[in-house]
C-alpha cells in the first residue's frame, strides 16, 4: 500500500483530530500533578480507570460496536490492561513525583525507540540507520535535559528515580503497543478491546493500591475530581478512538509525529504553570531531543513507504 500523501495531514478531518489529541495529551502531563499530591499515586490511576472504564463501554455502545470478543482478544486485553492501563500510568504518576511534566512527557515520548526494537524482534519489523542516528541524537537531548533537571530539581525530588519510573514507564507502553499489532485484535472494535483492556487494568490498578496503601481514599476536593474526569474522559476516552482512527487513516508513521507535538505542548505547560526554567543546557537538550525524534520518525516513516 502507498504512503498516505503529505498534504493528507492539512485536510481538516485530519488536522483537526491531531491537533486536538496533541492539545489534550499535551495538558494532561501537567493535571496528573494535581492528582498525586494528596492522594497515593495508585489510587489516583484507580480512579481515573474507574471513571475512564464505563465511559468506554458505553461509547462502544453508543457506536453500536459488539461487545463479545473471542478468549484470544480478551487475552490480549488482559496484557493490554496490565501494560498500558496499569503500568504505564502507575510509572507516570509515580516519576511526577520527582520530575515535572514535561520532562516526563518528553522521556515518554522516546516511546518510538524500544517501539522499533520489540517490532524488530517480534514482529520483523527493519530498523533502518536514520532511525537509529535520530535515537542517538534524541537520548543525547533527553541526557541534558536530565542534567538541567537534576542542577534546578524544582519538585526537591529524586531526579535519577524519576528518570528511571518514567522510563519503565516508557517501556510497559511500548509492550503494549507493540502486542496489539498483533492479530489477536484485529478482528474485534478497537474501542471494545479499549473497553475491556481498561476494565483489566483498573482491576489490576486497584489491586496495587489495596496492597500498596491500604483502604481506598476518596478525596473531597472538587478540583481532584474536576481533574480526573478532564484524565479519564477527555484524556483516555476521548483521546484514543481519535489517535487510532489517525493511525488507520495516516499509518503508524506520520501519526506518530503527533507525540512530537504533545511534547511541545506538554512542555510549553510546564513552563507556563510549574515554572519550569529554560536554561542554556535545557534549551540546547530540548532542540537536539525534537530534532532527533524527528529524524528517527522520518527514518522509520522513508522505511515503510519505501
Amino acid at each position: 500500500m502507498s504512503e498516505t500523501p503529505p498534504h493528507t495531514l492539512l485536510r481538516p478531518a485530519i488536522a483537526l483530530p491531531f491537533l486536538l489529541v496533541a492539545l489534550i495529551w499535551g495538558s494532561t502531563w501537567f493535571v496528573i500533578t494535581t492528582q498525586i499530591a494528596a492522594v497515593p499515586p495508585a489510587w489516583s490511576v484507580t480512579w481515573r480507570f474507574v471513571l475512564a472504564t464505563p465511559a468506554t463501554f458505553a461509547l462502544a455502545l453508543a457506536m453500536r460496536k459488539r461487545l463479545a470478543m473471542p478468549g484470544r482478544a480478551h487475552r490480549l486485553a488482559v496484557l493490554m490492561g496490565l501494560f498500558q492501563f496499569c503500568g504505564n500510568y502507575m510509572f507516570v504518576y509515580w516519576s511526577e513525583l520527582h520530575l515535572t511534566s514535561g520532562i516526563v512527557a518528553l522521556l515518554i515520548g522516546m516511546m518510538l525507540v524500544p517501539n522499533a526494537i520489540l517490532g524488530r524482534v517480534l514482529l520483523g519489523q527493519a530498523i533502518t540507520v536514520r532511525f537509529m542516528v535520530g535515537s542517538v541524537i534524541a537520548l543525547a537531548g533527553i541526557a541534558l535535559l536530565l542534567l538541567n533537571e537534576a542542577h534546578t530539581a524544582p519538585l526537591g525530588g529524586n531526579v535519577a528515580l524519576g528518570a528511571v519510573l518514567a522510563l519503565t514507564a516508557m517501556l510497559s507502553a511500548s509492550i503494549a503497543n507493540v502486542i496489539q499489532a498483533g492479530s489477536a485484535g484485529k478482528d474485534v472494535p478497537l474501542v471494545s478491546l479499549l473497553a475491556w483492556a481498561m476494565l483489566y487494568g483498573v482491576l489490576f490498578d486497584a489491586a496495587i493500591a489495596l496492597v500498596l496503601f491500604g483502604v481506598p481514599e476518596v478525596p473531597r476536593d472538587p478540583a481532584y475530581w474536576l481533574g480526573t474526569a478532564w484524565l479519564a474522559l477527555v484524556g483516555s476516552v476521548v483521546t484514543f478512538p481519535l489517535y487510532y482512527d489517525l493511525v488507520r487513516k495516516l499509518g503508524a508513521g506520520r501519526a506518530a509525529y503527533n507525540g512530537v507535538l504533545v511534547i511541545v505542548v506538554a512542555m510549553a505547560v510546564s513552563t507556563v504553570l510549574e515554572d519550569y526554567r529554560w536554561s542554556a543546557l535545557a534549551i540546547a537538550g530540548g532542540a537536539l531531543a525534537l530534532v532527533g525524534l524527528l529524524v528517527a520518525l522520518r527514518g522509520r516513516q522513508v522505511k515503510a513507504g519505501s
